[in-house]
């Protein structure tokens, strides 16, 4: 993960100065501070909307716990695209901060695996809509030939894991079980209870209907946000052409999910598919710093309020006969 992390620092930098450091910063400044400052909000109302998302996946969860179940995905955020533990290590402290909460661990990883599968399959629906505003795009002859196995090649990578997670994710949590049962006795057990969970949370087929819709409306509201700031910079550009270069852009980023915060692969993603939109190179790996910048803005606090909170708990701890 470190090597990969240095391995996109280089890259990032790489493709910032092959564009030019200063016409970058010049499209980014237009922004400004309250700018940047709505854009941060627009995220944090993303948030919400993920939050809703697992919660609806969770039945027998009240709806006042919205909160926790959306500080539970800022926090898998924040893990994943500031700390060198790629989106699994966000996924397991997004969970470990609900169990903590109190909520049953069943509970907490059944509704994972399916708010996981519904995010997943809301992609897919995203990055068609992408794909079916860039065919023309795709079947001409134009730039966007020599992008085609790219963006064709990553959708299918795409597909194949959301199949493959939706296929084995119930014979996969059996085999952990199994494995776990070697090193720690008991495991076995609790595997099970979270498996049986798992399929009473599919049984409750609205519910997971509405994470799916919450989840498609988070998709669609990143992609707006992306309009948003570019808007706010002053970059003419329509919405539909943003939604599409952003479906792209969440899709490359997906399948680099070994990457911690995709660093690297984001910025050469927008440098490369921004022109097909119109887009100046220069706006567009504006539009990523401003991204990173929203993401060190939001998560870097998280962190910070979430290692305070491990702090407590060690300490409590500590305090008990």
């Amino acid at each position: 993960m470190l090597l990969a992390t240095v391995a996109g620092l280089i890259v990032t930098i790489w493709t910032f100065g092959a564009t030019g450091f200063a016409d970058i910063i010049t499209v980014a400044r237009r922004l400004g501070l309250g700018g940047f400052f709505l854009f941060c909000a627009w995220s944090l109302g993303t948030f919400f909307l993920l939050g809703a998302a697992w919660l609806a996946a969770a039945p027998g969860e009240q709806t006042a716990r919205i909160g926790r179940f959306t500080w539970a995905r800022m926090l898998r955020e924040a893990v994943s695209d500031l700390l060198p533990f790629s989106q699994l290590g966000g996924i397991v402290v997004a969970a470990r901060s609900l169990t903590v909460a109190g909520i049953p661990t069943p509970r907490v990883y059944g509704s994972l695996v399916v708010d996981l599968t519904t995010e997943m399959a809301a992609q897919l629906v995203y990055t068609l809509f992408g794909l079916a505003l860039m065919a023309s795009l795709l079947i001409g002859d134009g730039t966007a030939v020599s992008l085609r196995p790219a963006i064709l090649g990553g959708t299918a990578i795409m597909v194949a894991i959301i199949l493959f997670f939706f296929v084995a994710q119930r014979s996969a949590l059996d085999l952990t079980g199994r494995i776990g049962e070697r090193f720690i006795p008991g495991s076995q057990v609790a595997f099970g209870d979270i498996r049986a969970e798992l399929a009473r949370i599919y049984l409750r087929r609205d519910r997971v209907a509405v994470a799916f819709g919450f989840n498609l409306a988070a998709w669609v509201a990143s992609g707006v946000g992306g309009w948003l700031a570019l808007h706010l910079m002053g970059v003419p550009i329509s919405l539909l052409d943003v939604l599409s270069l952003e479906s792209l852009i969440f899709t490359l980023r997906s399948v680099a999910f070994f990457i911690p915060g995709a660093l690297g692969v984001q910025e050469v993603a927008y440098a490369l598919a921004a022109p097909l939109f119109g887009l100046p190179p220069e706006s567009a790996l504006a539009l990523s710093l401003a991204k990173r910048a929203r993401d060190v803005a939001i998560g870097l606090p998280t962190l910070l309020c979430w290692q305070f909170a491990e702090a407590r708990q060690i300490a409590v701890r500590a305090d008990r006969p």
